[in-house]
């Protein structure tokens, strides 16, 4: 599939810089987002051709004097979110000229600064060193259609069940230029998002699906749930439906081809690359939000559209990102929906693991049911939801952290004692401390204060035995560690 072909509509819209749409900086020239190569000056062409040669360098140079420009304001995407609140089936075909420096600089300070870099190596710390004339010349490069992106590096990273993860690793560049036609995507299609949608949205998070989970089950008199589990959708995500979705709402044939650059750039593995038909990047930037787009109409729209009227009861469904979780008051609905779910995803080439896609019973205990839980639960986003009474003898709906969860946590933190025992005592109480008040951050909500406390007295053992290990001196007191190094006690963050 050539990247021209398949991404690279003709853009219908002009690019013109008046008003809120207007650029942030004194340039000439076009952007570069049509199928035509961009008219460079006489004097350029010489470099344009010895940058060609050199495309997967680290920055290519544009002019032997080029300087970065001095900014005159902060470009506005106010105007864009207001267009796309206003009209919710507009399609936008003139998206590209917003990618300026101030975007860029935006994009780049909202990066999660990792050490860890992809085919370019080149890290974070070592790019904000000449940060404006690297942004420049990028920006250069985007105007004048020379972008090229460079192979997504594959690593795989263990999961619970034995078996392995892959996760891709962008190029720097790669990152901030995704980082901001994520934000144009976002704005574009975030109206169109249902409240249900919790994944990678602005104002959204774990936790409010988590507690609209809880309110919806209370509500609504929820007796059925459909645990569903997508197999591989970033490895299985079929492109061409996916171009479909974005131009819906997104006909720019700049940003369509800038996307089809990204999916066709090719994985490498060791020192192999491989240039796969489906799917997206698992752990790139710009995947979150494509998954999204994709689900949107495969799922959710279909759910509100084409499930709710037919059903008799009363039903609904949470999604963040490829997890999703369906309720239903009749059992016979739940089969319906149970039913006809693996052919929907069917259509779109994507398939639900039959292990992990389950039908369960969640219905209320009665009143005079003995014993102070009820027998089934379900696990979503990494809590085991399950039936409990209150301490005023009402059945209520409680949750904690997921056994596999719990466990794999504090295996790292073991594996992590062992075998950074001999680092500074500051290095590894700042270090300790910091993954403790993580886990405390995401699992600190009510009902779930024991397993907190586990986790703390977990971590202050495993600290002290292998500290005790560094020499032959003699066991570390629990006393005195607790004296000089504190770790950060349990702590309910979350009041839900």
């Amino acid at each position: 599939m050539s990247s021209a072909g398949r991404w690279g509509t003709e853009a219908q819209g002009t690019h013109c810089r008046e008003g809120e749409a207007g650029y942030n900086v004194s340039l000439e020239g076009t952007m570069g987002d049509t199928q035509r190569s961009p008219t460079i000056s006489t004097d350029n062409q010489g470099i344009a051709v010895q940058n060609s040669d050199k495309a997967g360098s680290k920055v290519q140079e544009t002019a032997a004097n080029d300087k970065p420009p001095i900014l005159v304001r902060e470009s506005s995407l106010a105007r864009i979110r207001i267009l796309a609140r206003r009209e919710p089936d507009m399609v936008f075909t003139s998206l590209a000229h917003r990618i300026d420096l101030d975007l860029l600089k935006k994009s780049f300070r909202q990066l999660k600064k990792s050490k860890s870099s992809g085919v370019d190596k080149i890290t974070a710390k070592q790019y904000a060193e000449n940060l404006d004339e690297n942004l420049y010349k990028l920006h250069q490069r985007l105007r004048r259609g020379q972008y090229v992106a460079f192979p997504v590096k594959r690593i795989w990273i263990d999961k619970e069940n034995g078996k392995e993860r892959p996760i891709g690793i962008t190029a720097l560049e790669d990152k901030i230029v995704q980082k901001a036609v994520a934000t144009l995507l976002n704005i574009v299609f975030d109206v169109n998002f249902y409240d249900f949608s919790h994944g990678f949205r602005e104002g959204h998070s774990q936790h409010m699906a988590i507690n609209e989970l809880r309110e919806k089950c209370r509500k609504l008199n929820i007796g059925w749930f459909i645990s569903a589990d997508i197999t591989g959708l970033f490895d299985n995500l079929d492109r061409s439906y996916l171009r479909e979705m974005l131009s819906r709402r997104v006909n720019d044939g700049g940003i369509l081809r800038l996307i089809g650059k990204w999916l066709n750039a090719g994985v490498m593995e060791g020192n192999k690359v491989i240039y796969p038909d489906t799917g997206v990047a698992q752990g790139a930037v710009i995947s979150p939000v494509l998954s999204n787009i994709f689900l949107h109409y495969v799922l959710d729209e279909w759910f509100v559209k084409e499930v709710i009227p037919r059903m008799k009861g009363r039903c609904f469904i949470i999604r963040f990102s490829d997890d999703f979780i369906i309720g239903c008051e009749l059992e016979s609905d739940a089969r319906r929906i149970m039913e006809v779910l693996p052919k929907r995803f069917g259509r779109y080439n994507l398939a639900l693991h039959s292990e992990k896609t389950v039908l369960i019973p969640f219905a209320r205990p009665k009143s005079h049911d003995k014993g102070g839980k009820g027998k089934r639960t379900f696990d979503f986003l990494g809590f085991t939801f399950f039936w409990s009474k209150s301490r005023q003898g009402y059945w209520v709906i409680k949750k904690k952290t997921a056994r596999k969860r719990l466990s794999r946590f504090m295996r790292m933190l073991w594996h992590w004692c062992k075998e950074n025992r001999h680092e500074p005592m500051p290095v590894q109480y700042d270090t300790l401390c910091s993954k403790l008040r993580g886990f405390y951050q995401y699992f600190g909500v009510r009902s779930n204060y024991k397993a907190l406390e586990t986790v703390f007295e977990y971590a202050e053992k495993a600290w002290r035995i292998w500290l005790s290990r560094r020499s032959q001196n003699g066991d570390v007191l629990f006393e005195h560690l607790r004296a000089s190094h504190p770790l950060p006690k349990p702590r309910i963050v979350h009041n839900i």
